[in-house]
C-alpha cells in the first residue's frame, strides 16, 4: 500500500477538546456511548467535505463553528485544530512524514446597533510540510488571503514565493490546482486519499435489490452496499479473487453450495444474487436471505475490493453476524490492511479477543463531555494482559479492567 496515515491529532471538535489518535493499518475503537468514537470519524468527513465543497460549506453543512466545535466546558472555545501525520507523498518517511494542520479561528464582533445578535467573523491557518528529496523539504502555510511557499533545507529557508487565495478556502480544496514547482503534486496526493474515504456500513435493504447491467458502476462498492449485486458480479470476474470470497462465505455458512447470479423476470439488463443451498430445491435470491448473510456478503465485498480507497471505516462490524465469523472477519481484515487502511469500530468482546494490542484503541469520556482517546496506551494494554496472565483482550474489557463499558449496548 502506497504510505499510510499515521497519526490524527484533533482540539476542540465536538467532543475531541484535546485528543492524538495513532493509527496503524488496523485500528479498532472501543468504548462507551458518547466516548467519542463517531466524532474521530466524522473529522475525516469534515476534511472529505472540504476537499469536495470548500471551508465555509463544509462548515455550514454542519450548523456552523458553533455546532462543530467542542461542546463541553463553561465557554465556547474559539478555535478548533486537526493535525495530521501521514507517509502519503513519494519522499515521505516514519522519521520524516507528511504533516498537514488546520486551524480554523472565531473571534467575537460588537453586538448590531440595536444591540441584539451575536456576531462573528472566522479565519483559518493552514500547513502543508513535505520532504522532497535528501535532507530538504517544502512548507506550504496559508494565512488570510495568502499562500506562502516555502523550501528547507539544511536549515536554510528559501521564500519560493507567495500567491492570492479567498479568506476561507481552504488549502485542500485549492492548493491541487497548482502546477509540480508549487507544490501542487504533494497536495494533490494528501487530497485524493482525505477525498477518497469512505464509511463503510451495509445498508440491507437496498443491499438486497437487484442491479442493472446498462449504467451501472461495478468496478466501485458503494459505502452502503446499494451496488453489492453489480459489486459481486464485477468481483466474479476475477476467478482467483471470486473463489477465496465464496470459500469464506461457505465458512460461515455451511449450507452454503454457492453464489450465482440470474436474471429478473426475464430482463436481460437485471440480475440478482442468487444463493444455492444444501437441501432447498429452489435457489434463494438475496432479497430472502437473512440479514446476517446479506452483511456477510457486503463485508467480504468490501474485504476483497482489489481497488480500495486509502482508508476506510466500518461501524458496527459485528452487527448482525454470528461470533464464529469474527475470527474469519479479524484475519481478512489484516489482509486487506496491506492493501488499505482500516478504522473499525466494535462493540464485541468476541471479536476484541482476536485482537493484538497495537490494534485496538480504547475510547472513554471525562467528567466534563471530553474524550480520552486513546484512554490507555499500547504497553498499558500490554502490561495488563501480561498481569492478567495473558487473558484475550475482550474478556479484559467487558470485565472493565481495560475500561470497557458495554451497558450502553450500540455504539
Amino acid at each position: 500500500m502506497p504510505g499510510r496515515l499515521l497519526e490524527l491529532h484533533v482540539e476542540h471538535f465536538r467532543s475531541l477538546r484535546d485528543v492524538t489518535v495513532p493509527l496503524g493499518p488496523l485500528t479498532v475503537l472501543v468504548g462507551p456511548n458518547g466516548a467519542g468514537k463517531s466524532n474521530v470519524l466524522e473529522v475525516f468527513e469534515f476534511l472529505a467535505d472540504i476537499i469536495r465543497t470548500d471551508l465555509q460549506p463544509a462548515l455550514d453543512s454542519r450548523g456552523g463553528f458553533d455546532e462543530v466545535a467542542f461542546w463541553g466546558g463553561s465557554r465556547p472555545p474559539t478555535s478548533m485544530r486537526i493535525q495530521l501525520k501521514a507517509t502519503w507523498t513519494s519522499n515521505s518517511t516514519l522519521k520524516a512524514p507528511d504533516e498537514y494542520n488546520l486551524v480554523i479561528r472565531r473571534r467575537s464582533l460588537p453586538s448590531n446597533r440595536d444591540g441584539r445578535g451575536t456576531r462573528y467573523t472566522l479565519s483559518r491557518e493552514e500547513r502543508f510540510a513535505f520532504k522532497r528529496k535528501q535532507g530538504r523539504g517544502r512548507r506550504i502555510s496559508i494565512s488570510g488571503e495568502e499562500a506562502r511557499v516555502v523550501d528547507e533545507r539544511a536549515g536554510q529557508t528559501k521564500d519560493s514565493g507567495s500567491f492570492g487565495i479567498r479568506r476561507l478556502s481552504s488549502g485542500l480544496s485549492t492548493l491541487p490546482r497548482l502546477g509540480p514547482a508549487d507544490g501542487g503534486d504533494e497536495v494533490t496526493r494528501v487530497a485524493d486519499r482525505l477525498s477518497s474515504f469512505r464509511v463503510f456500513d451495509v445498508d440491507v435493504a437496498a443491499a438486497r435489490q437487484p442491479t442493472r447491467l446498462r449504467g451501472a458502476d461495478f468496478a466501485t462498492l458503494s459505502p452502503h452496499a446499494e451496488n453489492l449485486a453489480g459489486f459481486l458480479i464485477h468481483l466474479s470476474g476475477r476467478e482467483e479473487i471470486w473463489d477465496d470470497l465464496v470459500a469464506d462465505a461457505r465458512t460461515v455458512l455451511p449450507q452454503l453450495e454457492s453464489i450465482e447470479f440470474e436474471e429478473v423476470g426475464g430482463s436481460t439488463d437485471q440480475l440478482t444474487v442468487v444463493l444455492r443451498e444444501h437441501g432447498l430445491r429452489r435457489l434463494t435470491p438475496l432479497a430472502y436471505a437473512s440479514y446476517g448473510t446479506v452483511r456477510l456478503l457486503g463485508l467480504l465485498a468490501l474485504l476483497y475490493d482489489p481497488n480500495p480507497p486509502a482508508f476506510t471505516c466500518i461501524e458496527e462490524i459485528d452487527h448482525g453476524l454470528h461470533p464464529q465469523a469474527l475470527e474469519l472477519v479479524v484475519q481478512r481484515l489484516r489482509e486487506a490492511a496491506e492493501r488499505t487502511q482500516f478504522i473499525v469500530a466494535t462493540h464485541s468482546p468476541a471479536l476484541v479477543n482476536r485482537l493484538r494490542p497495537e490494534e485496538f484503541v480504547v475510547c472513554d469520556r471525562d467528567d466534563e463531555g471530553a474524550s480520552i482517546i486513546p484512554a490507555l496506551t499500547v504497553d498499558e494494554v500490554k502490561a495488563i494482559v501480561e498481569e492478567s496472565g495473558e487473558q484475550p483482550l475482550g474478556e479484559l474489557w467487558f470485565s472493565g479492567v481495560l475500561g470497557g463499558d458495554l451497558t450502553g449496548g450500540e455504539l
